[in-house]
């Protein structure tokens, strides 16, 4: 059972960053979004218009059954920012020691720099091997639920496996 809500979520996961893809190629790289997955489907927050998101997630779905798995990962995932933060904190805790710790303070800065930076390639790994899977062969979606009001609306991007 939460195996299959756990892949139900990754492979939600995969769709959602699909979907913003599409949104973001459509609308500009201006349009303010936040995605969110859960094992139902998943859910688009921002003033985005009900039909072009739901084209968009359409289109999503089909590009990504017809091989084009990269778009389950994305630059712009909160899994980037997680693992890119762990490793800084690990880093900074590894780094200062014990003693005089503001003498140690620029290594410490340096080596959270470096952690950040090997955290956007480390991110996506742990995308595409962790968060999400792009193997929607066997799934649909069935239904969109849109509410909020103003700039505070959301889409609900129902889905289920064949």
């Amino acid at each position: 059972m939460l195996n299959r809500m756990i892949g139900s979520m990754r492979r939600n996961h995969a769709l959602e960053h699909a979907t913003v893809s599409v949104l973001l190629s459509r609308l500009g790289p201006n349009i303010r979004l936040v995605g969110r997955a859960v094992s139902s489907g998943f859910y688009i927050y921002g003033n985005v218009p009900a039909q072009e998101l739901e084209a968009a997630a359409a289109e999503a779905l089909v590009r990504m059954q017809r091989g084009e798995k990269q778009l389950a990962v994305s630059p712009l995932c909160g899994t980037n920012l997680a693992v890119a933060g762990t490793l800084a904190g690990v880093a900074a805790l590894l780094t200062v020691g014990s003693g005089n710790r503001w003498e140690r303070m620029p290594n410490v800065l340096m080596s959270a720099m470096l952690a950040v930076l090997a955290g956007q390639p480390l991110g996506r790994l742990a995308q595409k091997h962790l968060t999400t899977d792009a193997d929607l062969a066997d799934t649909r979606i069935v239904g969109f639920r849109h509410g909020g009001r103003g700039g505070r609306r959301y889409t609900k991007v129902e889905t289920a496996r064949s």
